[in-house]
C-alpha cells in the first residue's frame, strides 16, 4: 500500500533556522511535545534538546517534519560531520542525525518519507552553498530493524558495520544524490 493513503499526503521539512523568532517559538514548542516510544531514547536524545543543540552550532541545521500540519518529528543535516556515521571522510557527505518520529505516529511510512526528504533537502544545501558534498550518510543501530527497513525504503544503501556508536553496533548507510555516483 502507498504510504500517501495510510498518512494523507506529504511530509514538510521545517528549517528551523530559516525562520523567524516567533514562527521558530511556534515550532520548538512542537517539538518540545513529541514522544519517544519506549526504549528509543537508547538510539535518540530528547527532542527539544536536539533542536536547541541544532540551532546552536552553524554546522547544523534541524528540521521539524510536519504532516497534516503538525510536527511529527525531527531530523538534524549537519555538515563536516560525516565521520561521526562511519564514512571514511567528514566533508564527502551530510550527516543525517537525531531522526525520530513520535511514537504516535510511527509504522505509517512517514520516517521513510521524511529520510527521503532529507536527502532531497541536503542535495539543495549543497547547490546553494557549493559545498560539494555527494549525498547524505547516517549510523542506524542494528538492533534498531525498523529504522533499516524505512532508511532503505527511502533510498539509502547500507555500506557496512560501524562499531564507534554509543548504543552498540550500527550500520552506516548513504544516499547518493540524484545524478551523483552511488558510494
Amino acid at each position: 500500500m502507498d504510504s500517501d493513503s495510510c498518512t494523507g499526503g506529504p511530509v514538510w521539512l521545517i528549517p528551523l533556522r530559516d525562520l523567524d523568532a516567533d514562527a521558530r517559538a511556534i515550532q520548538l514548542g512542537a517539538v518540545a511535545e513529541l514522544e519517544l516510544a519506549p526504549g528509543q531514547e537508547r538510539f535518540v536524545g530528547d527532542p527539544l534538546r536536539m533542536a536547541l543543540a541544532g540551532l546552536a552550532e552553524a554546522a547544523r541545521r534541524p528540521y521539524v517534519i510536519e504532516w497534516a500540519g503538525a510536527a511529527v518529528g525531527l531530523l538534524t543535516l549537519q555538515a563536516g560531520a560525516a565521520r561521526l556515521a562511519g564514512w571514511p571522510d567528514d566533508h564527502s557527505a551530510w550527516l543525517l542525525r537525531g531522526f525520530l518520529i513520535d511514537r504516535r505516529h510511527q509504522g505509517s511510512g512517514l520516517g521513510t518519507r521524511a529520510a527521503a526528504a532529507a536527502a532531497e533537502a541536503a542535495q539543495k544545501l549543497t547547490m546553494r552553498h557549493q559545498s560539494g558534498q555527494s549525498g547524505v550518510v547516517l549510523s542506524v543501530n542494528e538492533a534498531n530493524p525498523a529504522g533499516l527497513s524505512a532508511y532503505r525504503r527511502a533510498g539509502y544503501v547500507d555500506c557496512g558495520q560501524y562499531t564507534g556508536g554509543s548504543a552498540g553496533p550500527q550500520r552506516t548507510m548513504f544516499r547518493a544524490f540524484a545524478g551523483a555516483p552511488a558510494a
